[in-house]
């Protein structure tokens, strides 16, 4: 028989799987979405991918023989990511690994790296390039295809508890977001690994991993194909952080519609769980 959401939340996420949650930042959560889902989603990227909008860029070099690319805030437009979004698990999950009253859509992110993709996806935070501040934050990749370990995400366990780390551009480092030296470089991770506790997981259809927006993740090139979607949600204590740069992705006009520390009660970030109604199944 077929489990209800419900049903499925309470068997995947144990308090177990929320203590990792909150103590490494990152955890891997395995076969949580039906191929139906998945089968939705893979519609929408193929959409995306024909269609991509005025956010997309491309973030591998010329000389790359594989491809990887990139979009953003979509889900107002790719009807597959906006029903993906609303009746799928993801929103449940988030709500019971943050143990929030709310849960809010920040912004989708789509990441494909082509066959034969060198270009790495260097050690980063992501909060620091948003316009948000406050932890109650999750965000999940979830994969269309199978990722193997050199190809999957990597994390620093317990990197969420911070400190914020300078965010740069992935391909020539510079500090485009906060002005050089206001944040501290990242250590030199990769030239030695064995001094950090990393976590990774192979992936299927059907997987995911979730982890906070400050945790230090990176992944490989691909040599087979690597279609990804990212989900990122936020709860009770996000605020408005407006900056006085772009932030990726941009929210172009929001700092006149929403003042500094506001709550995000707009549009722009509709609420997808509350624990008074649960998960709305349209947005």
């Amino acid at each position: 028989m077929t489990m209800s959401i419900r049903e499925r939340v309470a068997q995947a996420v144990t308090p177990e799987l929320i203590d990792a949650f909150r103590t490494e930042g990152a955890v891997c959560i395995k076969g949580i979405f039906s191929p139906d889902e998945i089968a939705t989603l893979k519609g929408g990227i193929d959409d995306n991918l024909a269609h991509p909008s005025v956010r997309s860029k491309v973030a591998s070099r010329p000389d790359d023989p594989g491809w990887f690319f990139e979009d953003f805030c979509n889900w107002r437009h790719n009807d597959a990511y906006r029903d993906f979004i609303a009746r799928s698990p993801a929103p449940s999950v988030a709500a019971a690994l943050m143990g929030v009253d709310t849960v809010r859509l920040h912004h989708d992110h789509l990441l494909v790296k082509e066959p034969g993709t060198r270009q790495r996806t260097p050690w980063h935070q992501d909060q620091p390039y948003y316009n948000i501040e406050g932890s109650d934050n999750v965000s999940m990749w979830i994969p269309v295809d199978p990722v193997p370990l050199e190809s999957t995400l990597e994390f620093v366990a317990g990197s969420h508890l911070g400190p914020w780390l300078m965010p740069r551009t992935f391909m020539d480092k510079e500090a485009k977001w906060f002005p050089e030296g206001s944040l501290a470089d990242l250590p030199d991770i990769e030239a030695n690994r064995d001094a950090f506790p990393i976590r990774h997981w192979a992936l299927e259809p059907g997987d995911m991993v979730c982890f906070r927006m400050l945790t230090l993740h990176a992944s490989g090139g691909a040599q087979n194909r690597r279609r990804a979607f990212s989900i990122r949600f936020v709860g009770d204590d996000i605020r408005h952080a407006p900056r006085r740069w772009k932030t990726s992705p941009e929210f172009p006009g929001l700092a006149d519609e929403l003042p500094d520390g506001a709550p995000l009660a707009h549009s722009l970030f509709p609420v997808v769980w509350s624990q008074r109604d649960g998960q709305v199944s349209a947005i």
